[in-house]
């Protein structure tokens, strides 16, 4: 699903972005650009991230796709 309209970013591009080692919503920001530009799409795409990156610490390893959703 998209997330954010105005740059594309997908709720896969958020779980392969914390996959990557992406460790924070603002180093998400920084790296995918979501979030910055009409910020509609913020609260959803700190879900995402924080449902990826939780998912991934809790059991050690990366996060499957259906974990992230």
């Amino acid at each position: 699903m998209i997330v954010c309209l105005c740059h594309r970013i997908s709720d896969r591009d958020i779980q392969v972005a914390v996959k990557s080692g992406t460790a924070s919503f603002d180093e998400l920001q920084d790296d995918l650009r979501v979030a910055t530009a009409c910020g509609c799409c913020r609260d959803s795409a700190l879900e995402v991230f924080s449902a990826c990156a939780c998912s991934g610490a809790s059991s050690g390893a990366a996060p499957a796709a259906s974990a992230c959703h």
